[in-house]
């Protein structure tokens, strides 16, 4: 039997390679532990976390998390970490930004949180991180309660059991590319590390609804679906006959539903009818009306805002409440300078707000699942959304590990956002080519998508096949739109072969230009031939935009992009780091000549 390693034992933990197994086979936290936190009691962690990057895995290897400073004859011994004593980061952040020696820093960090908490006798607490990249290790008072990986996803873990009145919070965060992750080494944005969204613990009663989906039925008019998932805990409650209830006031509703499924905490009905149809309003980007929602089961009580709408195809059509729609969008990173990926609730919001002066009524948050507040927002100011995870590029797709990442990471997204009318598109991929392994491992992502939620639609970003001139993709059969991304005028000088790709689309089913474009240095003018010159930017959207319109199984266009971003793989002189293709500048200023082909296009568009 193997010795285990303690830190007052020599040297053992410098002499091995395989310090980490235990963890690597550990604790895994996933969608399953995902708890709802709409109006329930929180406490903030956020604010001053100690912080000290951790290059050689030192918290793991030598057992820093024991916090050991004596030997075994109780005598003081040297140590090598001083969690209270460190710099401070904030958090939500990343790390990047807020030291200099940070900024290009890939690897591990550790985050320290003292705490102070009174208990509420007979009630359970969660404790919620909104996002960490990539991979995230959890201690609380020396416990170890798992690890989570995805660096855009939220996830809880249950600590109700570990919390004292004086707590030791400490996080193990780490952003080191691998190929066997979702993304892979190799992708067109910034690497940034750090608990980039907030940190909090969730108060609930020991019978929690753990999530619900509230949505108008895809078959009848007036038909309100559900399904409620809840954790009974402890207590012994016997799920079978457990009773819920939704209400939605406005409409006059109260409606008491059963638990269907014991095992499991499940309430899963045939829907019910809203008695109040007539006056019944459909969420749309000109009217994005919700309504406020209550779920109630035992003593447990979940609140959100939710709008009701269809989307649907038809044939070659998208249709939102029935009625035809041009999904006129832009795509978008998460991203500001000052703040990288951690965004505000201002920064959110300013971006909705340009995307609408542009004219957008929809747009594509790419390559990964933004934070939560940007389709709450969305929901409010009206504008639709396609949400993806980064299934991007080159992965391993033959890999078990590879995909259960991934089908992880989708179902925390559409968990989070099922219940969010503004989410009309999910996405399982982008850009990957065309083999067996793939096709299977997306057509899995697209059954998993489709499990949880059918009131959506499914795509994904697709090659096109510059030999034949046609898009020669075995995913397109599971889709229910097609994406294709190109850049002709840019990559791709041709643009007759971009004409010949459209007049070879065969599929009975709509199509969105999901990236086009081309790069413009804010404020460099030249001729429309001169690239990176804001002129030449400008002149490819216009011959863009008079060959993709005039093909009607077109609908929907989100070129690429709205503001320019940071990508170390952007490292010509001109580019400095950055993919210049926004056609506004990263400042969020300098509006390029692009924006206003992109902004007059669109006013013609009803």
């Amino acid at each position: 039997m193997k010795k285990e390693l303690r830190f007052d034992e020599g040297f053992d933990n410098i002499l091995v390679f395989d310090y980490d197994t235990e963890y690597q086979n550990g604790v895994f936290i996933s969608a399953d532990t995902l708890v709802e936190t709409g109006g329930r009691p929180a406490m903030s962690l956020d604010g001053e976390w100690n912080f000290s990057p951790d290059v050689f895995h030192s918290l793991v290897r030598s057992r820093w998390f024991d916090e050991v400073k004596y030997n075994r004859d109780q005598l003081p011994i040297p140590y090598d970490f001083s969690f209270e004593e460190w710099d401070t980061v904030h958090v939500p952040g990343v790390w990047n930004n807020q030291k200099e020696e940070y900024a290009l820093y890939e690897g591990a960090g550790i985050y320290f949180k003292e705490f102070r908490y009174q208990a509420n006798p007979g009630g359970r607490v969660f404790l919620k991180i909104g996002a960490a990249n990539y991979e995230t290790r959890i201690w609380l008072n020396r416990r170890y309660l798992g690890r989570h990986l995805g660096g855009f996803t939220p996830f809880c873990v249950e600590v109700t059991d570990c919390l004292e009145e004086s707590n030791r919070l400490l996080l193990m965060v780490d952003n080191t590319r691998s190929k066997e992750q979702i993304p892979s080494l190799h992708y067109d944005w910034f690497n940034y590390g750090g608990i980039h969204r907030s940190v909090e613990l969730v108060e609930t009663p020991e019978t929690v609804i753990k999530n619900f989906h509230i949505r108008l039925s895809k078959d009848r008019k007036n038909q309100i679906d559900y399904s409620i998932a809840v954790d009974a805990g402890k207590d012994g409650i016997d799920r079978e006959g457990m009773e819920a209830v939704i209400t939605i006031d406005e409409l006059n509703v109260e409606e008491h539903v059963t638990c269907v499924r014991s095992e499991e905490g499940s309430f899963i009905g045939n829907g019910f009818l809203c008695q109040d149809e007539k006056n019944l309003q459909l969420w749309n980007p000109e009217a994005p009306y919700l309504y406020k929602v209550k779920v109630t089961c035992q003593t447990d009580v979940v609140e959100d805002e939710i709008g009701f709408r269809r989307i649907e195809t038809d044939g070659r059509t998208i249709r939102l409440n029935g009625e035809p729609v041009f999904l006129k969008g832009m795509c978008v990173h998460e991203e500001r300078p000052g703040h990288g990926r951690a965004v505000t609730e201002d920064d959110m919001k300013n971006t909705l707000e340009t995307a609408k002066e542009l004219g957008c009524n929809f747009l594509r948050l790419t390559h990964y699942p933004h934070n939560e507040w940007m389709a709450k927002l969305a929901d409010r100011l009206g504008m639709m959304l396609w949400e993806e995870i980064p299934v991007y590029w080159a992965l391993e797709f033959d890999n078990p590990k590879t995909f259960q990442d991934a089908s992880n990471q989708l179902s925390e997204m559409i968990i989070r956002d099922r219940n969010r009318a503004s989410v009309i598109i999910w996405s399982v991929g982008n850009e990957n080519p065309d083999t067996d392994a793939r096709y299977h491992f997306m057509k899995r992502l697209t059954e998993t998508a489709r499990s949880l939620d059918q009131s959506r639609l499914i795509s994904a970003s697709c090659l096109i096949d510059v030999e034949t001139c046609k898009i020669r993709d075995r995913l397109i059969r599971e889709l229910d739109i097609v994406g294709i991304n190109e850049y002709y005028g840019w990559y791709l000088k041709d643009f007759g072969v971009l004409e010949k790709i459209l007049e070879n689309y065969e599929e009975d089913k709509p199509m969105i230009i999901t990236e086009t474009g081309a790069d413009g240095v804010c404020g460099m003018h030249g001729s429309e031939d001169e690239i990176y010159t804001e002129e030449c930017q400008a002149e490819i959207y216009r011959k863009q935009f008079e060959i993709l319109f005039s093909h009607p199984f077109i609908r929907g266009t989100t070129p690429w992009i709205l503001f320019d971003y940071a990508s170390m793989r952007r490292m010509s002189s001109l580019q400095k780091g950055y993919n210049l293709k926004g056609i506004i500048g990263a400042d969020r200023k300098h509006k390029k000549m692009a924006y206003w082909v992109v902004k007059e296009v669109y006013s013609k568009i009803v």
